[in-house]
């Protein structure tokens, strides 16, 4: 037998079902909203500027400090730090030079995908580091920078393993951040 519901729970009934499908699809429109205006939780932004378009220094590659050829070779997936320093180190320059180091140690087993790459003589303090490539100053490389002269100290450059500047952390910046971009990086294949 069929038993007759009041008008007040078939009311009830429908303003459960419209406030699920309200929570439900309002919750979908906000994730969308948030997503086509641009939003990123913290989590997923990089530290440092992201070069677009990004700089192709295949064109002009550099020479390692004893005259080779540096070699590309993007088949072994290495990341490169660049730093290009406009002349001798000052003590801002020995000190970002300790903190790539460290960086560099924290990679961890991926450290040996990671090369330090130094645009003219190195600071000592770095100088055994086994991730660094001492480059033979070259003014070409250096104007193909964006921002390398920025007068607040020296930058980082990012270079991925087709020889393509993609990001720049700023003078000053939070080395935590680059560990985090690189790592980030790193997991990509």
């Amino acid at each position: 037998m069929n038993t007759a519901t009041s008008p007040q729970a078939r009311g009830s009934g429908r303003r459960t079902l419209v406030l699920l499908f309200a929570v439900f699809f309002g919750a979908m429109a906000l994730a969308a909203v948030l997503r086509f205006s641009g939003w990123q939780p913290t989590g997923h932004r990089n530290s440092g500027q992201l070069l677009k378009p990004p700089v192709d220094l295949r064109q002009q590659p550099p020479t390692l400090a004893d005259g080779t050829a540096y070699p590309w070779n993007p088949e072994a997936r290495t990341w490169r730090l660049l730093v290009a320093p406009a002349g001798a180190c000052d003590a801002q320059c020995v000190t970002l030079s300790q903190g790539l180091g460290k960086v560099w140690q924290l990679f961890g087993h991926n450290a040996d995908n990671v090369e330090i790459l130094w645009l003219g003589p190195p600071p000592a303090s770095i100088a055994s580091l086994p991730a660094l490539r001492p480059l033979a100053p070259s003014p070409a490389l250096r104007a193909a920078l964006p921002g390398v002269d920025d007068p607040a100290g020296l930058p980082v450059y990012v270079i991925d393993p087709n020889g393509f500047v993609i990001m720049r952390h700023a003078p000053g910046s939070d080395l935590g951040g680059l560990r985090k971009d690189m790592a980030t990086l790193l997991k990509l294949k």
